[in-house]
């Protein structure tokens, strides 16, 4: 008898419990009374297109090479413009390379050039060409360059987009034909290209 009436007040308990439960449901459409608001004129919308991105550039280990990069996407291409310093006069090898990776003392944790199409080695004029081949930026006599170029092969979106990308200041000049770098020597600066305001 007294087994009975446990289970008949428990079962009550349960009925009360299930009862509350359903009174607090979310109506139709909506949340529930005390939960946080979802969904709103944002839901469900297409992330905005990217027009603009940055790369700051930080010296690898024994380099004073620093800079920063302003990416802004120009009609079917990328306008790249900034300034390098702290580099020897001349020539330097300027690529987007693999990976946004820069953690490895001498850069080499960014990979190889981007290079998603698998094309050869050349200049940036060249139809076929890696995406990430940017050819040389040239250092005045005291080390700094100047950079204000359109590429017409990199993009924000799709198969050649730099975004998250590596990109690399080398210690040489790239003669544009040696396979797979140019011979442009080892990494003495290295940023990543990331979504900008």
């Amino acid at each position: 008898m007294r087994f009975t009436t446990l289970l008949a007040a428990s079962l009550g308990w349960i009925l009360a419990g299930t009862v509350h439960a359903q009174g607090t449901a979310a109506p139709a459409g909506g949340n529930a009374p005390g939960a946080p608001a979802h969904g709103g004129a944002h839901a469900g919308a297409a992330p905005a297109a990217v027009g603009k991105a940055v790369a700051v550039l930080h010296a690898t280990e024994g380099n004073k090479v620093e800079g920063t990069i302003t990416f802004t996407k120009a009609g079917t291409g990328v306008k790249l413009s900034g300034k390098i310093t702290g580099l020897t006069p001349g020539k330097h090898g300027f690529h987007v390379h693999e990976f946004g990776d820069c953690s490895a003392p001498d850069g080499t944790s960014a990979g190889g050039h981007f290079n998603p199409t698998g094309e050869p080695h050349a200049a940036p004029t060249e139809s076929a060409r890696h995406t990430g081949d940017l050819g040389n930026v040239e250092a005045d006599a005291s080390g700094a360059a100047t950079i204000d170029y359109t590429d017409t092969r990199a993009t924000f979106e799709g198969t050649n987009s730099i975004l998250g990308r590596g990109l690399i200041v080398h210690a040489k000049a790239d003669d544009l034909k040696t396979q797979p770098t140019g011979d442009a020597g080892g990494r003495v600066a290295c940023g990543v290209i990331g979504v900008a305001k």
